[in-house]
C-alpha cells in the first residue's frame, strides 16, 4: 500500500521527456547547487552579527552543527539497515540528474536541509525558518522531479531531520556549555588576527 502510494506520488511529479526544458533546468540548480545555503549561513552566523546576539547566533550554529552531525548518522544507519533502490534503478519514471545506484531511503539531501531548516525554526526566528522549510521543500520537489528520489525519502529526511533536532536539544542541555566554551576557545585562536583587526566578531 505504502510503495503504490511512494510510486503514484513519484510518476505525478517526476518529469518526461516532454517537460520544459528550463523547469528542468531550475530543478537541477535546485536539486546540486542551493543546498550551499547550509555552510554559507552556518559561517556567517558563526563570524558576524551584532555584538549583544553574536552568542545567540553561535549557540543556533552549534545545535544546528549537532543536528547535522546526528542527522547524517542516523540516515547513514537507515539506509543500511532499510536498503531501497532509487527510481531509476527500478526502471521507474525518467532521470534527468546524473546519479549513483545508491540507496535512496532517506534522502541525505532531504535530511540535511530539512534538519537546517528546523533547527533555525525551533532556534533562531520563525521568519527564517519558514523561510528555509519552503527552501527545503523546493530542494525535495526537485529530486523528485529530476528522478533520483521517491517522495517517501524525502518524508524520511524531514522525520530524521525533526528527531535530530530533538536529540541535539537534549546533547546541549546537558554538554551545551562546556562545547561552547571550547569552541569560543578555538576560534579565538584560529581567528586571533581577524579578531584584532575587528574583521570577525569575538
Amino acid at each position: 500500500m505504502m510503495e503504490q502510494l511512494n510510486q503514484t506520488l513519484f510518476l505525478l511529479i517526476n518529469a518526461t521527456p516532454a517537460s520544459s526544458e528550463s523547469v528542468i533546468q531550475l530543478a537541477i540548480f535546485l536539486a546540486k547547487d542551493l543546498i550551499n545555503i547550509v555552510p554559507l549561513l552556518i559561517v556567517i552566523l558563526w563570524l558576524w552579527g551584532q555584538r549583544r546576539q553574536i552568542t545567540a547566533q553561535r549557540e543556533v550554529v552549534i545545535k544546528t552543527a549537532i543536528a547535522l552531525i546526528v542527522s547524517v548518522s542516523l540516515s547513514w544507519i537507515i539506509g543500511h539497515i532499510f536498503p531501497h533502490d532509487r527510481p531509476f534503478v527500478e526502471g521507474i519514471g525518467y532521470n534527468f540528474l546524473h546519479h549513483a545506484p545508491d540507496d535512496s531511503f532517506p534522502s541525505d539531501h532531504g535530511t540535511v536541509i530539512f534538519t537546517f531548516a528546523l533547527a533555525f525554526l525551533f532556534w533562531h526566528r520563525l521568519w527564517s525558518g519558514v523561510v528555509l522549510f519552503a527552501i527545503a521543500c523546493a530542494i525535495a520537489w526537485s529530486r523528485v522531479y529530476l528522478g533520483v528520489h521517491w517522495p517517501l525519502d524525502m518524508l524520511g529526511g524531514l522525520l530524521v531531520g525533526f528527531c535530530s533536532c530533538l536529540l541535539a536539544q537534549i546533547i546541549w542541555n546537558i554538554w551545551g556549555e562546556q562545547i561552547y566554551k571550547r569552541l569560543h576557545q578555538i576560534h579565538r585562536f584560529c581567528f586571533a588576527l581577524l579578531i584584532r583587526k575587528g574583521w570577525v566578531r569575538d
